[in-house]
């Protein structure tokens, strides 16, 4: 049995809900024939997959310097633990993980070297030009401008449900556009998996690391209803991975009922009503939301904050204050694909496109060329 677009775009259909956002229905900003096989946001998820702004995300730090550890997450590892959490949750509530899967891929890409350190560091840089940087903001930038792909266009020309939906992440890291309307269901979703991925993996980062301790962490209630799911008596290595595990299944299992019984409550049968409704329908309980910002808080006073932590930020910062200085100083540093870009946009953004792109290692490479 051999399945075409066609059959995959009826079987959403009848596998979907009525809110779910229909691949068949998809449009582009510039017409783009349509692929035998493929519906539209699978080839939206290939795109992202297959761009360089994608394959730099394995360079770039999540919490700890990219060359900390092998074993420490990085952006891309987060991007890919935040598209298969997404996908999970799409299924479960019947809407498109096709949709969901490519938004979590793609919520990253604008991220700066060095964390969100590098990003407030390059903000505060270009405030003194009266702009101002945001990786939401210059994901999308990459997505429809800085990507070239094509001849006759800038950018990957990717679906508009999936560019609404990063212009809507909005997690406490993240500055979302301000609409009239909400995001559809499946951005919904990849909003709360991002804070699902990072609370639980940075949890299990600070472990690995010895930030901080089990001991450290006894009063939070995740934490001890987690307990309550684990061998107390596995390695220690074991044990840390499991009760991170059991954190993600409460989260994810709240997250899907409480969700559920929303759009039930408010009788949500359109992507319309999703969209006109005057919050997210996505959310977790009152409880767990109540007891995820408990672990949130916990993991910035005794991780993110963490001398060892800041000590790394501060350094990485500083190495892209000294980056962008130095190539807005000497603009003939810049690639030519960037020193083309001079004649369209302010030097001040150019150089902030080509800083924001590099990988750790890239930065403290050039900048030590430089010097």
């Amino acid at each position: 049995m051999l399945l075409k677009r066609g059959d995959l775009e009826k079987r959403e259909r009848v596998w979907f809900a009525p809110y779910a956002t229909f691949a068949d229905a998809a449009r582009r900003e510039f017409s783009d024939e349509r692929d035998e096989f493929r519906t539209e946001f699978q080839r939206d998820h290939a795109r992202i997959i297959h761009s360089k702004a994608f394959r730099r995300l394995k360079g770039k730090t999540q919490v700890f310097v990219a060359s900390h550890g092998d074993h420490f997450r990085n952006r891309l590892t987060h991007s890919l633990e935040v598209s298969q959490i997404s996908r999970s949750l799409a299924r479960n509530l019947a809407v498109n993980e096709d949709l969901a899967g490519a938004i979590a891929l793609a919520h990253d890409l604008g991220h700066t070297p060095f964390g969100h350190a590098g990003e407030e560091r390059l903000n505060s840089l270009l405030k003194k030009f009266g702009k101002s940087f945001e990786h939401n903001r210059q994901s999308r930038r990459i997505l429809q401008i800085l990507e070239k792909k094509y001849p006759d266009s800038d950018g990957l020309n990717l679906t508009f449900d999936l560019l609404d939906g990063l212009a809507k992440h909005a997690t406490i890291y993240d500055a979302p556009e301000k609409t009239d309307s909400q995001p559809s269901l499946e951005a919904q979703i990849v909003n709360l998996a991002d804070e699902i991925a990072y609370t639980n993996h940075d949890l299990e980062d600070g472990l690995r690391a010895r930030i901080f301790s089990r001991e450290d962490l006894k009063n939070l209630n995740l934490w001890q209803k987690a307990l309550a799911k684990v061998d107390a008596k596995l390695p220690t290595e074991a044990f840390n991975h499991r009760a991170v595990s059991a954190i993600i299944d409460l989260l994810n299992r709240d997250l899907l009922e409480n969700s559920a019984q929303n759009l039930k409550k408010h009788a949500i049968d359109s992507l319309p009503k999703v969209r006109n409704f005057a919050e997210p329908l996505v959310g977790f309980s009152p409880k767990t939301q109540a007891d995820l910002i408990e672990l949130r808080q916990f993991l910035r006073q005794n991780f993110y904050l963490a001398p060892a932590v800041a000590k790394l930020s501060n350094r990485g910062a500083d190495i892209i204050e000294k980056l962008f200085t130095a190539i807005l100083a000497q603009q003939n540093l810049l690639p030519p694909e960037f020193a083309r870009r001079l004649k369209i946009d302010p030097p001040e953004i150019v150089v902030a496109d080509f800083v924001a792109g590099m990988t750790d290692n890239f930065a403290e490479d050039f900048l030590a060329k430089i010097e």
